[in-house]
């Protein structure tokens, strides 16, 4: 009985610890720093390559092979195209245009970056990100501002896609 007992607390531990690996989370970060001397935020963005390169083959109709030597010429203006959509930035409420300026691959991870002008007082960053909203609806985007020597967070996800901050 007691040999009984053990196997089957045996295979119920090996059926979690399985099942737990199994499990894939659906995380983007974007990192908003104020840059007053300059009148804008400073907008970096990491984002999982597989789970945008399916995102843009699905929106677009084809692959684009991010990071695999084989990338096609446009994947840069499609990149910017899809960021564009959607993500936007409110500063002090008025809309605020986003500016890309450049794009990296760390490891697994797209960084992209952006800019954004804003004034040298900023009372309060709106942010909408939709990014992987449309194939996951797990995904998470998580913003982390620093603005007015304040760090502050959101938590977006698909029934939240937009939040505010303020200064």
């Amino acid at each position: 009985m007691k040999k009984l007992i053990r196997i089957s607390c045996l295979l119920l531990l090996l059926g979690v610890l399985t099942s737990a690996t199994v499990h894939k989370y659906y995380v983007a970060v974007f990192q908003v720093e104020a840059a007053p001397a300059k009148k804008q935020l400073q907008i970096t963005g990491r984002i999982f390559i597989d789970d945008l390169e399916k995102a843009l083959s699905t929106k677009y109709g084809k692959k684009f092979g991010l990071a695999s030597g084989k990338e096609l010429p446009e994947s840069t203006e499609t990149i910017k195209k899809y960021m564009a959509d959607k993500m936007s930035v409110k500063v002090n409420g008025k809309p605020a245009a986003l500016t890309y300026f450049d794009r990296e691959y760390e490891d697994d991870m797209l960084v992209v970056y952006y800019t954004v002008p804003a004034p040298k007082k900023i009372s309060a960053l709106e942010v909408r990100n939709t990014v992987l909203f449309e194939l996951f609806r797990e995904q998470q985007n998580m913003i982390n501002a620093n603005i007015n020597n304040q760090r502050k967070s959101l938590l977006l996800n698909y029934d939240t896609p937009q939040g505010t901050l303020n200064y």
